[in-house]
């Protein structure tokens, strides 16, 4: 089939844009002038874009659609404004729909800094005015930290005398017994008491967390599930199939894939997935890197620091996964020709996981794009090394809305300066891709956009921007968020630029993204997504 979007305003690379593109069956097939695409014989299907603008399709680097497709079915705690207002929305949510609840409430979204009233986490005592009955988690908008009630405590069996969980913590109160307070690893033994969504409903879920991605014109998702969200590695890898071979499935998928233990990588490396899976080169679905996670989050104060926190001296974080573990993690992953993808926020964390990293690399140095996500607090020899090594990074610069406001309190000016250093790091040459960490934030790539391009939260605040000498402009933006992120899982060449012989990955868009206002741009809506040359959306 061929289809010819024309009278538009076609992005192929910087300053350099076309009037038309011509898609036959799942690819880019021509690019030019009007006359030229409207020239070519038999086109099935012409579509006048009305001097629109049109992108490649935008490819999430990092993101948890499983979690996001479970946080549309939640009740929703991200913007209460004090604990008073969570606590009566959970209650008004149990009241509503006992069935749903019936095992127990679970919801992500809190941030103790968005709280008017006080800045305080909450503990047991107050999830337990929700219910006493039933198990209550409530979940930081991070992911690193929750909060339960008693009756959560009581079905884990735990009191002060209990071992702390591995790689993770839970807190004891001042009446000696544990407050409800999960950190880290610790979290998932906390989630796992509320039993999980069955099968079917994590269809519905995917599909409408898939279709709400293409809605915003996201066409390629890297998304780590298995092993964080989901457990049953051969059920899920089935369940992505069938999606998928049914033609349900209509964002392309990329598994970023985490273990609890070195073994079991072993496994699918030696038994699983790895060795028996079949997948396609241009399919929509693709096994991708292992996910690795080093340490915790700033809002939780868990992100590893070298230097400790400045508003918590004594505190440097919690590094999730030792280095002896890590290391092994690495070899076995380099020598099998895995990708490792790995979760840093501190600068200690960083540091550490480029030390496991430059481990492996040979003479070909960094052969299998081994990825720093989030890379948060940076300074100027870290951004130099990971340039130097050729280690990708995977950046989600939507997180300045929030940190812009906590970083220096955390970590001071000086290392806040050199911290979610976009430009820079693109400066020095190094590989970038961008991505949300959805549901920490919505998958929504504009926002993320506009955070990178202006460096002001969603109120327009600070008037020039947070340190502006790191802002990028709008090709760079885009081009990492497309070119970038294709190039992390090896697709460049033939995914992220509308180029012929690329794959039509396609969105068009409401208002000219390259020379709106910036304050404009994180209003910007596609009206159209193209996938693999099929229209998924259309406004």
């Amino acid at each position: 089939m061929k289809i010819a979007l024309y009278n538009a305003k076609v992005y192929v690379e910087r300053e350099r844009f076309v009037e038309a593109v011509l898609v036959e069956d799942r690819k880019i097939k021509a690019i030019g002038t009007n006359e030229e695409i409207l020239a070519t014989a038999d086109i099935d299907e012409k579509i006048d874009c009305e001097g629109k603008t049109v992108i490649p399709g935008l490819n999430d680097s990092h993101m948890h659609i499983f979690n996001f497709g479970e946080r549309m079915c939640q009740v929703k705690i991200g913007d209460c404004e004090s604990i008073d207002e969570m606590i009566d929305r959970c209650k008004k949510y149990v009241e509503e729909n006992p069935d749903s609840v019936k095992h127990g409430l679970y919801a992500q979204g809190w941030n103790q800094d968005y709280f008017t009233d006080s800045d305080r986490i909450p503990t047991r005592f107050d999830l337990d005015k929700i219910s006493t009955e039933i198990p209550v988690v409530l979940e930081r908008i991070c992911g690193h930290i929750l909060t339960t009630n008693t009756k959560t405590i009581e079905l884990l069996g735990i009191d002060a005398n209990s071992p702390q969980y591995p790689g993770g913590t839970f807190e004891i109160g001042e009446d000696g017994y544990p407050n409800g307070i999960f950190a880290e690893n610790a979290c998932n033994y906390a989630k796992n008491v509320i039993p999980k969504a069955d099968i079917k409903q994590r269809k519905k879920m995917f599909i409408e967390a898939s279709e709400y991605a293409a809605e915003h014109g996201i066409t390629t998702v890297q998304s780590n599930d298995l092993g964080t969200i989901v457990f049953d590695y051969p059920e899920y890898f089935k369940f992505f199939k069938d999606i998928y071979n049914s033609g349900e499935g209509i964002v392309r998928y990329r598994h970023q894939i985490s273990f609890e233990t070195v073994e079991e990588f072993k496994d699918y490396i030696e038994n699983g997935e790895f060795k028996n899976g079949k997948y396609d080169e241009d399919s929509l679905i693709q096994l991708g890197p292992l996910k690795l996670f080093k340490d915790g989050s700033l809002g939780a104060r868990t992100a590893l620091v070298r230097g400790g926190y400045k508003d918590d001296p004594t505190n440097n974080g919690i590094e999730w996964m030792s280095e002896e573990v890590m290391d092994e993690f690495c070899k076995v992953a380099s020598d099998a020709g895995i990708q490792v993808a790995t979760h840093v926020i501190g600068d200690g964390a960083i540091e550490k996981t480029i030390d496991s990293y430059e481990k492996t690399f040979g003479e070909e140095g960094n052969k299998l794009r081994h990825t720093l996500v989030h890379c948060q607090i940076t300074d100027k020899a870290l951004l130099e090394r990971i340039a130097k090594l050729g280690i990708v990074v995977s950046y989600q610069p939507i997180f300045l809305d929030y940190d812009m406001h906590i970083v220096e309190k955390r970590c001071g000016k000086e290392l806040a300066s050199t911290s979610y250093a976009f430009k820079t790091l693109g400066d020095l040459g190094a590989k970038i891709a961008y991505g949300t960490d959805c549901p920490v934030e919505d998958c929504n790539p504009f926002p993320n956009i506009y955070s990178a391009v202006t460096r002001k939260d969603s109120k327009g605040f600070p008037k020039g921007g947070f340190y502006p000498e790191e802002c990028v402009d709008v090709y760079t933006a885009i081009d990492a968020y497309t070119e970038g992120s294709a190039y992390m899982e090896f697709m460049e060449g033939k995914k992220g630029r509308i180029k012929p012989g690329q794959l039509a990955d396609i969105v068009v868009l409401d208002n000219d993204i390259f020379t709106c206002d910036p304050m404009e741009i994180r209003d910007i809506l596609p009206v159209m997504t193209m996938i693999d040359g099929k229209i998924v959306y259309k406004k």
